[in-house]
């Protein structure tokens, strides 16, 4: 996140330290109101429901390594939601295009060829990746 960007949180403790990080921090405290002006959780409470539940519903088992790509297909769905399933589908396109992924990288798994004992002897490695 950039210096002098928004931040909206509730009121606890940890996220007062942000308006001298540089961040332009306003807070809402839910004991008093929900909503101060244009200062809300609304948003990031409702993506975060929305990962649950694809979590638990959709996917039911998510892979530790493989996280981060649950968050950023999360990440763009919500942020493309107000679209319809055609501005999806060619966002996707534009982002992709001309970008080849191997099943061996998707996975995380790639192959490494060495030598061995200089003797010319390949053998196949393989090890997790972090892509």
């Amino acid at each position: 996140m950039e210096k002098g960007a928004n931040v909206y949180s509730d009121e606890h403790g940890a996220y007062f330290h942000l308006g001298k990080e540089g961040f332009n921090h306003a807070f809402v405290r839910h004991a008093e109101e929900y909503v101060h002006g244009n200062v809300h959780t609304n948003s990031i409470e409702n993506f975060w429901s929305l990962l649950k539940r694809s979590i638990k519903g959709t996917y039911v088992s998510v892979d530790p390594f493989h996280m981060f790509r649950y968050l950023d297909e999360q990440s763009f769905r919500f942020s493309e939601r107000f679209g319809d399933d055609a501005d999806r589908f060619l966002s996707i396109m534009a982002k992709v295009a001309g970008r080849p992924v191997t099943y061996k990288k998707l996975t995380g798994k790639l192959e490494d060829q060495t030598q061995i004992n200089g003797e010319g002897i390949e053998a196949t490695e393989t090890r997790k990746a972090v892509i």
